[in-house]
């Protein structure tokens, strides 16, 4: 059976050498968009490539995006293909611990039909606290096809945004409840929030060890901080795309599938000075 959802550091220490596995380095810096692929030449899992955020996980911004697009389908499935994943491929990406970026890794190949991929629990602190080895080297895969099979129901824009908060659908923003309230913005041109949506920072979905917490537990936090009952799963958003992935990788632990990706998410929203914005007092 192919893993989905996590994977823990001792499962995947038992496989590195399966040809049918690939493992992706996510990790990186949003201050300092060049310490990933630094920390990747330090040191890594061994054969593990680099998946950059900026170059492989994101189009170039545009004046009418948030600050990491998606890249088009076709752009993706050639990175896939350089990487040698096919059906068969069983992927674990992971990056320094949050799991934000692997999971934006995670949710790319699971909108293009490839459920075979999980994320590596609590990261590349997790593998380094169970001291399993660790390589410098790039190894060389060999390119195959990736066949994409995408499913557009995963993802929202903001005209869907605006109309599931007029219907009465849940949208949750995951970023830091200070940036929701819009007393801080260190990254975006506005402050505030959605209205109409509810926060939910990402951050919560882990323990003190960067895991993720239970299932029940999570189900229990989606559910007295968001209100998440029956019916359709929540949209998820962020500042550009990107933890809001690790929100809904922490929903399908849960238990719970069917959520949406507002990709382009508060960065993209503000990109229109007609929509509404809301602060806290």
């Amino acid at each position: 059976m192919p893993l989905t959802t996590l994977v823990t550091a001792g499962e995947l220490a038992t496989r590195l050498a399966d040809p049918d596995w690939l493992v992706a380095d996510c990790r990186f810096d949003l201050g300092d968009s060049e310490a990933g692929v630094r920390a990747w030449r330090a040191g890594h899992i061994p054969g593990a490539i680099h998946a950059d955020l900026e170059r492989d996980l994101s189009a170039p911004v545009t004046p009418r995006t948030g600050r990491h697009p998606l890249p088009a389908i076709e752009a993706f499935v050639a990175t896939l293909s350089g990487w040698g994943v096919t059906t068969s491929t069983q992927v674990v990406a992971y990056d320094a611990g949050n799991s934000a970026y692997a999971a934006r890794f995670w949710w790319m190949l699971r909108y293009l039909g490839h459920d075979a991929v999980a994320v590596l629990d609590g990261g590349y602190a997790a593998w380094l606290a169970e001291s399993h080895p660790v390589s410098q080297a790039s190894v060389a895969r060999q390119p195959e096809r990736f066949v994409a099979r995408p499913r557009p129901e995963m993802l929202c824009d903001a005209t869907g945004v605006a109309e599931a908060l007029a219907r009465g659908e849940l949208v949750v923003d995951v970023r830091g409840a200070e940036r929701f309230a819009g007393k801080v913005e260190p990254l975006d041109t506005v402050a505030g929030h959605i209205p109409g949506a509810v926060n939910l920072p990402f951050l919560l979905n882990l323990d003190d060890k960067s895991r993720f917490r239970p299932p029940a537990e999570l189900a229990e936090l989606w559910r007295t901080r968001t209100g998440l009952a029956g019916g359709s799963g929540p949209i998820c958003m962020c500042g550009s795309g990107v933890t809001a992935c690790q929100a809904l990788l922490s929903l399908e632990v849960s238990g719970r599938s069917g959520g949406r990706l507002y990709a382009g998410s508060w960065s993209e929203w503000i990109r229109d000075p007609a929509r509404p914005v809301a602060r806290e007092a």
